[in-house]
């Protein structure tokens, strides 16, 4: 069998990763999609070389008129789009893949987006494709590892998760897009009722085995939604930072600016903040985690506590996001076919098949401990 896959962004940051576990995956034939010839050329010169197969570049802009002739002309049967950010983008891409009639899934993190994907449900079913947003770290790998160990639980009554990343910078795109709702509100829930608190702002230290104490504060994602009527959770937080603690108070003094109306545009900031962090990238320790802590009763009706972190050495975090379209991929290429509609991609991957699709044990590793009681 074999499956024919289009990467959008495939020469981006989390693209580039996805291109490469994928072109080296027997089965695969791969395309790759951007609008810079110069950089599409390149990659699909380095995937080349990566692994002695032609890869076939197409330039163009896949929000524009022409993307679904190029689906049908080319034959595609998964689109996985990597081209962020997704925060204020259409679905244009989504409705494309329906109208051609080509499996879809994105690596978006924008709570909004992920979750208001179902508005294309109808459509999706009708023309017998999945549509799945958030294939990614968030809500994918975050709700797999909960499902993972969800029988152990007899009730949950809260979920507080994060990711401190490495100092090594992601592309500009995922920097603009995390700091579009720098010091606006977000939606939370506490005790049963939703609450505002605001984007990159309550900054709190957590020590992270191995990874020592890292500063985080106040990020959006789609879990916040999801998780209540997944999980029946009535207390949710997220939280995120840099590897290095300047950048955590470098975003916080930022969300200040921008409520107190002192800046009114995120996206200049955006791009100094990347630049200057960029400067800084030789003073981190190249670790960074996804961490989950999960409190409720067991089974037993005694108080259960289970505190999970998956752990990347030497600057591999990325690999965490980019893989969920990886273990897709590779799922779909033995026979799954996902359900047809449009839907937030919780569900879809189990721990392993996304640790698999990683491929990468050196370098991540994932730590599960349970507890009596909130301690």
């Amino acid at each position: 069998m074999t499956l024919k896959v289009m990467v959008i962004g495939g020469y981006g940051n989390f693209g580039s990763i996805v291109c490469r576990h994928l072109v080296v995956m027997p089965g695969i034939d791969l395309v790759i999609s951007g609008r810079d010839a110069r950089k599409l050329a390149a990659q699909v010169e380095a995937l080349k070389a990566l692994s002695g197969r032609t890869c076939e570049g197409w330039c163009c802009d896949a929000m524009g008129a022409g993307f679904k002739s190029a689906l049908d002309a080319r034959g595609i049967q998964l689109v996985i789009h990597t081209g962020g950010p997704f925060q204020g983008q259409s679905y244009a891409v989504a409705e494309a893949c329906i109208d051609a009639g080509v499996n879809y899934c994105d690596l978006a993190d924008c709570r909004t987006f992920v979750n208001a994907i179902s508005v294309l449900d109808a459509r999706a079913k009708s023309a017998g494709v999945a549509v799945l947003s958030g294939c990614s770290s968030v809500p994918t790998l975050s709700s797999a590892i909960i499902d993972q160990h969800r029988f152990r639980f007899k009730r949950i009554d809260s979920i507080e998760h994060g990711i401190s990343s490495s100092a090594k910078m992601p592309g500009l795109s995922t920097v603009a897009g995390v700091l579009a709702y720098a010091g606006k509100p977000i939606k939370q829930l506490k005790n049963g009722q939703v609450h505002d608190v605001l984007g990159w702002q309550d900054l709190t230290l957590r020590k992270m085995p191995q990874m020592g104490t890292r500063v985080l504060a106040n990020v959006d994602v789609p879990d916040m939604d999801i998780f209540a009527s997944r999980y029946g959770a009535h207390t949710l937080r997220f939280r995120a930072g840099s590897g290095i603690k300047l950048g955590g108070v470098a975003n916080y003094l930022l969300a200040q600016a921008l409520r107190r109306g002192l800046i009114r545009d995120h996206a200049p900031w955006a791009a100094r903040l990347h630049r200057w962090g960029t400067w800084f990238e030789g003073f981190g320790d190249g670790k960074s985690a996804m961490y989950i802590d999960v409190h409720g009763l067991g089974v037993d009706d005694k108080p259960l506590s289970m505190t999970v972190q998956l752990t990347a050495f030497n600057d591999k975090g990325p690999q965490i996001p980019s893989c969920a379209a990886v273990a897709l991929a590779a799922k779909m290429l033995q026979g799954y076919v996902p359900a047809s509609g449009a839907r937030p991609c919780v569900g879809e991957i189990s721990v392993d098949e996304y640790m698999t699709a990683i491929n990468d044990p050196d370098n991540l590793q994932m730590s599960v401990v349970f507890s009596d009681g909130q301690g």
